[in-house]
């Protein structure tokens, strides 16, 4: 699978253990960026990956930072990403197999190197669901393009 794979400076070291991992089970990544623990501005890789993915330059997204919410936060706001915090492998499972999420981020403060791995496999393994489901992202979608109408984008 194709995987773009980012980090700011908090969550370089894991990034770089994660993206490691994915190449040896075989994956395809594209690393995005951080490069060092000098400090850097999240957004700017939730950004880079989530244009990839919308794109379909990847299949999947993952991204760390400290917390892993404001990679999240940022993620969200590129059309197309449905980016979510992952803290535990069953909450992984249902956001891939019930939201179709399409980036996974991670909180390195939070979560160790096996817990991240166990994550980002399980995230790359679950199927989305579609049926029911399917309905509900359509509806995030089109809650997507109506607020891009009412600000006159032309998303």
């Amino acid at each position: 699978m194709k995987i773009a794979i980012a980090a700011d400076h908090a969550g370089f070291e894991l990034k770089e253990k994660l993206r490691d991992h994915l190449r040896a089970a075989g994956h395809d990544v594209t690393d995005l960026g951080t490069t060092s623990t000098a400090s850097t501005d999240y957004p700017d890789y939730a950004a880079a990956v989530g244009r990839q993915v919308t794109s379909g330059e990847a299949e999947r997204g993952v991204l760390v930072c400290s917390s892993g919410v404001g990679m999240s936060i940022a993620a969200n706001k590129i059309p197309g990403v449905r980016a979510a915090l992952g803290t535990h492998a069953e909450e992984v499972a249902l956001v891939r197999g019930h939201n179709d999420a399409n980036v996974l981020t991670i909180g390195a403060k939070f979560t160790g190197e096996p817990e991240a791995r166990e994550l980002v496999d399980v995230f790359l393994q679950t199927q989305f669901e579609g049926g029911r489901h399917a309905r509900r992202v359509g509806k995030i979608a089109e809650l997507e393009h109506q607020a891009a109408k009412a600000t006159g984008d032309s998303r």
